[in-house]
C-alpha cells in the first residue's frame, strides 16, 4: 500500500497551492560530533526534512486551517524537544488565531536519544492541545501508519473527530518493543486501525483523499456560524387527536423512518462518529455531526432498527451519548437528541455495565448542559432509555410518537399480570403527543400526513425544518436565561 509522506498528505488534503509553512530552523540538542548529531544530519540528507514534524496553515475547501503532521521517515517520527517546541508553537498560534487544527501523527513516540526530557514533552503538547479545545476550537486527528507510544498516548488521542489510515499500525506499545521485552509477538490484528474502529476508538478508517472530505464536512458543522441565522416562518403543527394504541402501533411499523432516514433525507454535511472514543460502541445509538438547514448540531439518535436486530440500548450506548454531550458543550454546538426505543437492554451485562447509573448520568449531564438542546420524540419512547435523552430546552414530538415509563404491555403486566390490557393502559397513561403537549412535556407536535411511513421524504423534511427553527431560536437566546428557563421548565412539571 502506498502511503503519502507528510508533504504528500498535506498536498492531498489541502486546497492546491494554499500551503504556508510556519516552521523555523530547529534548535538541535545533539552535542556536536555525537552519534546523535550524525543521525540528525543523515536523516536530513536522506529525507529532505529538517525535523520529524512539519507545521503550517492552508485552505480546506476555502476554509483557513492549521496543520501539524509527523514525518515517519525522519528518525521514525520521534518527538524530541525541538520537534515538540515546533508542534506546541503551532498549536498555540492556531489557538491565538482561532483556527481549527488538523493533526496527522505518524510516530514511534519519544525520541530515545533525548531521554526523559523528550519524554515529558508530551505533557507540554497535551497542555497546548487542551488549551486549544478549551477555547472552543475544533481539533481533528488523522492517525497514520504507524502511530505508537507517547504520541498515541497524548495528542494522537485527543481529537474531537478522529480518523485513521487503512491498515495502519496504531497502539500504545510498538510490537517490536513488546516482543523484545516479553519474548513473544504481540497478538495479530489488535494494533490495527480497523480493530480500533470496531472497538469505538476511532470514528472512521479512510484514505487521505477521503480524509479531506470528512474534514470538510466535519468543519462545516464544527465551524458553522451560530449567530445571525435566518429562522424563517413557524413550522406547521398537528392537533389531531389520535387514539393512543393507534399511535403506539404506527410508531412500531418497520417502514417508519428512523434517525438514519432523518439524517439522509433531512440533513446535510452528515459526519457519523463512532463509539465512545474510549473502547466501547453500541450499534443502537447513532452519534453524528449534521446541519438541519443552516443550523449545526451534534445528533444523538436511538436507532430503532438496529435495536430490534438484537442491539438493545445498553450502558455503552449511553456513554456514546455522553461523548456527544461533551462535544456539544466544548464546542458550543447545539445538541439534538432523538428518542426512538422500545426500551433499554435487560441483561446481566447491562446491569453489571452500570445501565441505571448511565441513565442517571445522562439525565444529569443533559439538564446541566450549557449548550442549546432540542429533543425529538420520533417514535417509540419506552422507559429509562427514552428518559435519558429527554431533558432539553425544547421538545418536539412526531404526531404518532409516545412516551411511557414502560411499553404499554409491560405496564399492563405490572397492573394486571397480563399484557391483554396494553391498549387501555396506553390510553390511561397520557402517552400520546397531544397528552404530552398538554402536560408541558412537549412543546411542538410535527404532523404526519397521515403517517410518516407513507411520506418519509416529506415527513423528514418537515422534522428537519422544525429542528432548524427550534435550534436557531435557542441560539438567539442569552445562554444564562436559556439554562434558567430549562431548570424552571422541569421544576414545574406536574406542579
Amino acid at each position: 500500500m502506498s502511503r503519502p509522506d507528510a508533504r504528500g498528505l498535506i498536498a492531498t488534503v489541502l486546497d492546491p497551492g494554499s500551503w504556508l509553512s510556519w516552521d523555523e530552523p530547529p534548535a538541535d540538542r545533539a552535542e556536536p560530533g555525537s552519534a546523535y548529531a550524525a543521525d540528525l544530519a543523515a536523516a536530513r540528507a536522506r529525507t529532505g526534512y529538517d525535523e520529524s514534524v512539519v507545521t503550517g496553515e492552508g485552505l480546506l475547501d476555502g476554509r483557513r486551517v492549521a496543520v501539524v503532521a509527523c514525518e515517519f521517515s525522519f528518525l521514525a517520527g520521534s518527538i524530541g524537544v525541538a520537534a515538540a517546541e515546533r508542534l506546541v508553537r503551532a498549536v498555540e498560534r492556531a489557538t491565538a488565531e482561532r483556527l481549527p487544527l488538523l493533526a496527522a501523527p505518524a510516530s514511534g513516540g519519544t525520541r530515545m536519544q533525548e531521554g526523559a526530557l523528550a519524554f515529558t514533552q508530551m505533557v507540554k503538547i497535551t497542555a497546548a492541545v487542551g488549551a486549544h479545545r478549551a477555547a472552543g476550537l475544533p481539533y481533528v486527528v488523522y492517525l497514520r501508519h504507524p502511530t505508537t507510544g507517547g504520541v498515541f498516548a497524548s495528542w494522537g488521542s485527543l481529537g474531537h473527530v478522529t480518523a485513521a489510515e487503512p491498515g495502519a499500525l496504531i497502539g500504545f506499545l510498538g510490537p517490536r518493543v513488546f516482543e523484545a521485552l516479553y519474548g513473544h509477538p504481540f497478538p495479530r490484528g489488535v494494533q490495527v486501525s480497523e480493530n480500533l474502529f470496531a472497538h469505538g476508538l476511532v470514528d472512521a478508517v479512510v484514505s487521505a483523499e477521503d480524509a479531506r472530505e470528512i474534514a470538510i464536512r466535519a468543519l462545516s458543522v464544527l465551524c458553522a456560524p451560530r449567530r445571525g441565522l435566518e429562522r424563517g416562518p413557524e413550522p406547521e403543527e398537528s392537533a389531531d387527536d389520535v387514539p393512543a394504541w393507534e399511535a403506539v402501533s404506527r410508531s412500531r411499523r418497520d417502514d417508519r423512518p428512523g434517525v438514519r432516514s432523518l439524517l439522509k433525507l433531512g440533513a446535510a454535511d452528515v459526519t457519523p462518529l463512532h463509539g465512545t472514543g474510549t473502547g466501547e460502541d453500541d450499534p443502537g445509538l447513532l452519534l453524528a455531526l449534521a446541519r438541519f438547514g443552516a443550523a449545526p448540531a451534534v445528533v444523538l439518535g436511538q436507532d430503532r432498527r438496529r435495536q430490534r436486530a438484537g442491539n438493545a440500548l445498553g450502558p455503552a450506548g449511553l456513554r456514546v451519548a455522553r461523548r456527544g454531550m461533551r462535544l456539544a458543550s466544548e464546542l458550543g454546538l447545539p445538541l439534538v437528541t432523538v428518542i426512538d426505543t422500545a426500551g433499554a437492554a435487560l441483561s446481566r451485562a447491562a446491569e453489571e455495565g452500570g445501565l441505571a447509573a448511565e441513565i442517571a448520568r445522562c439525565l444529569a449531564d443533559l439538564v446541566m448542559l450549557d449548550a442549546p438542546t432540542v429533543c425529538l420524540l420520533l417514535g417509540e419512547g419506552a422507559g429509562g432509555a427514552a428518559l435519558a435523552l429527554l431533558p432539553a430546552d425544547r421538545v418536539v414530538c412526531a404526531q404518532h410518537a409516545w412516551l411511557s415509563p414502560l411499553p404499554p404491555e409491560g405496564a399492563s403486566a405490572i397492573l394486571y399480570r397480563t399484557v391483554d390490557f396494553a391498549s387501555e393502559i396506553a390510553a390511561a397513561q397520557g402517552v400520546r403527543a397531544v397528552d404530552l403537549r398538554r402536560d408541558g412535556i412537549v412543546d411542538r407536535v410535527v404532523p404526519e400526513c397521515p403517517d410518516a411511513a407513507y411520506e418519509p421524504e416529506e415527513f423528514c423534511a418537515r422534522v428537519a425544518r422544525t429542528l432548524e427553527y427550534e435550534i436557531i431560536g435557542l441560539l438567539d437566546r442569552d445562554p444564562a436565561e436559556r439554562l434558567a428557563a430549562r431548570f424552571a421548565r422541569y421544576r414545574s412539571l406536574g406542579s
